[in-house]
């Protein structure tokens, strides 16, 4: 049976925009509870380290299940805005190339290693600088480093608090970092961020030079299931070589102002957690955070291409009513 996927522009950078919000949407709803546990794992001292299973018990029995989730909302809101930046640049940078490639008179207009790296340093830089500001919320939502770490101590010493602390809301965390830290507290982490942009690099690259090779040999698309094992294994390579960043810019996003005291670079950073924790230090929280990066990665890629085809037809039934 003919497929109708090649009948579909494959240029419709809003459409790919929303596709990619879509599907990032659905993928961190599917897999949050992970990044809570990466995240609290990543800025708990050394002391407070906890097992996985013990740590979902722990959070469960202290906040019930909605511990779990604790700043959804703003990772949904954080996930939406960063895939509708990242896929919309990427998209108007592919297609730039690819007209750059037929004007030369290129065979193939097929994306090179290097100008898929290009894009997704474009992409990324932007996706960062626009969306840094969300995921410092979200960190602080997630973590609640104070009271987790109050929590602990008086469960140590055999004290059982009295009262559970109100989960935050966005908007409380919002003016409670403006009003006690400042604007500027809105950019922590911006520098490992920008670093971190590697990441969307190698796996987007390895990811669409995989699907090239398949679908040279193969003589087809992709379907949703191979994307879904493609991406997992482009974000499982990424993430591995560049989580000791991650473990950085979720400190640096819960760091508080102390009077009187620089606040810690990237550098300074990691080698204050080399010399505390060790090397291993770098990599706390990796089994989740990579569990979660690589489910997250793979729905993503498997929800897109059905996303963007239901959002092509859904914006040309659109125009056509509009213009009727």
């Amino acid at each position: 049976m003919a497929s109708t996927k090649p009948a579909l522009p494959q240029n419709d950078n809003v459409a790919h925009a929303l596709a990619g919000a879509g599907g990032g949407i659905l993928s961190m709803v599917l897999t949050y509870p992970l990044v809570t546990l990466s995240t609290r794992a990543q800025v708990e001292s050394k002391r407070a380290e906890t097992a996985f299973l013990a740590a979902v018990r722990q959070i469960v029995a202290r906040e019930g299940v909605s511990g779990l989730y604790a700043g959804l909302d703003s990772a949904v809101f954080g996930i939406s805005v960063t895939n509708f930046v990242y896929y919309y640049w990427y998209e108007w940078t592919r297609g730039f190339f690819e007209a750059a490639a037929s004007r030369a008179g290129r065979a193939s207009k097929k994306f090179t290693t290097v100008e898929a790296m290009i894009a997704g340093a474009i992409a990324g830089s932007a996706t960062v600088i626009l969306t840094n500001p969300i995921w410092v919320i979200n960190t602080r939502m997630t973590t609640r480093r104070g009271q987790i770490e109050q929590e602990v101590k008086e469960e140590a010493s055999g004290v059982s608090p009295e009262k559970k602390k109100k989960q935050p809301t966005t908007l409380g965390t919002l003016l409670a970092l403006l009003r006690d830290e400042g604007p500027q507290a809105l950019f922590r982490g911006v520098v490992p961020a920008l670093v971190l942009v590697i990441n969307p690099i190698l796996q987007y690259t390895l990811f669409e030079q995989l699907k090239n090779t398949y679908e040279r040999r193969r003589r087809s698309n992709v379907t949703p299931t191979i994307a879904f094992f493609l991406g997992a294994l482009g974000k499982l390579f990424a993430t591995s070589i560049t989580y000791p960043y991650i473990t950085v810019k979720s400190q640096m996003h819960v760091a508080d102002d102390n009077a009187g005291q620089k606040r810690e670079g990237m550098t300074q950073a990691i080698r204050r957690v080399i010399k505390e924790e060790g090397y291993a230090g770098l990599y706390k929280g990796i089994g989740p955070k990579v569990t979660q990066s690589v489910l997250t990665a793979a729905f993503l890629f498997a929800f897109k291409d059905v996303l963007y085809e239901q959002t092509v037809k859904l914006r040309g039934v659109t125009r056509r009513a509009v213009q009727a």
